[in-house]
């Protein structure tokens, strides 16, 4: 074992732990066994993380590391690792990292080549979206939506246009507003939208429906706890065939067959080669 290899295994490891978004009892064997074993956690709040570990009777020494100390946290970290302590990560619930404090130290010890193990769980955008009954083989996650200004109007326009499922946050005191601002948009009234809400507590729920009914539901109720707002894609829009036969006449001097234009246009338009084909008009034939 030579000198580089040897300080490498002689390193702590740093634990990245999903930790419950609502029930304590949504925490893993290996998330536990892990949390007791470590020489420290890294937690985002403290006083939070205590009551989870309070119920798992795990009194390992608690570091914090939230938004306002990261960069200072992960040098802390990153010496305790030298030292060859393990330590877990931690954020006030779900998977760290994801809207939580956590990506300086790991992009730190990723630079440092420390070793970095995930340990799954609990993830609300995730747990959402896997009982919204939307689309789920493709979606974009958002986080938190911009409060205002032009990035607000983009990130809007994106949901928007998007083909696939958008995921997002929001606060209930928002919640109302983003909804309306989102159906205010062309096309949006009739979207396909569910919102997840106090998600694995007593009062989890799902409001579904148009965005158009969703919007009415939380016109006349108040909404609590961190909500998890998923919106279909729009629907493909219907090709006619004279912008079909249009795309063709733009591309006939491209040098290509019949059969291959009628292929690429087919491919780029998400549509059958046999009516692509079958548009090409017999001049057009003759001149490819």
């Amino acid at each position: 074992m030579d000198t580089q290899t040897k300080q490498k295994s002689n390193q702590g490891k740093l634990f990245i732990v999903a930790t419950p978004i609502g029930n304590l009892q949504d925490i893993t064997y290996r998330a536990v066994t892990t949390l007791k074993s470590v020489a420290y956690i890294a937690a985002e709040d403290t006083r939070t993380s205590k009551k989870l570990l309070d119920y798992y009777t795990i009194s390992t020494p608690l570091l914090p590391c939230h938004d306002h100390n990261e960069n200072k946290a992960a040098q802390h970290i990153m010496a305790k690792l030298a030292a060859g302590d393990d330590v877990a990560l931690i954020s006030d619930a779900g998977t760290p990292l994801i809207n939580d404090p956590g990506y300086h130290v790991v992009r730190l010890l990723r630079e440092h080549a420390f070793e970095v193990v995930t340990i799954p769980g609990a993830c609300s955008p995730i747990a959402a979206l896997s009982a919204s009954g939307l689309p789920t083989d493709m979606f974009t996650y958002l986080g938190f939506l911009p409060r205002k200004g032009k990035s607000r109007q983009h990130i809007l326009h994106n949901i928007q246009q998007a083909s696939h499922t958008q995921v997002f946050l929001e606060s209930p005191k928002r919640i109302l507003k983003t909804l309306q601002a989102l159906q205010a948009l062309e096309d949006m009234n009739q979207r396909l939208c569910c919102v997840g809400r106090e998600l694995t507590k007593l009062h989890e729920e799902f409001i579904q429906g148009s965005l158009h009914d969703v919007v009415a539901h939380f016109e006349q109720h108040a909404g609590r706890g961190e909500m998890v707002v998923m919106l279909a894609g729009a629907a493909p829009k219907s090709i006619e065939d004279a912008d079909i036969i249009r795309i063709l006449e733009q591309r006939s001097s491209n040098g290509l067959s019949a059969s291959a234009l009628a292929k690429e246009v087919a491919e780029d338009l998400s549509i059958s080669r046999s009516r692509v084909y079958a548009l090409l008009h017999p001049p057009l034939k003759e001149a490819i």
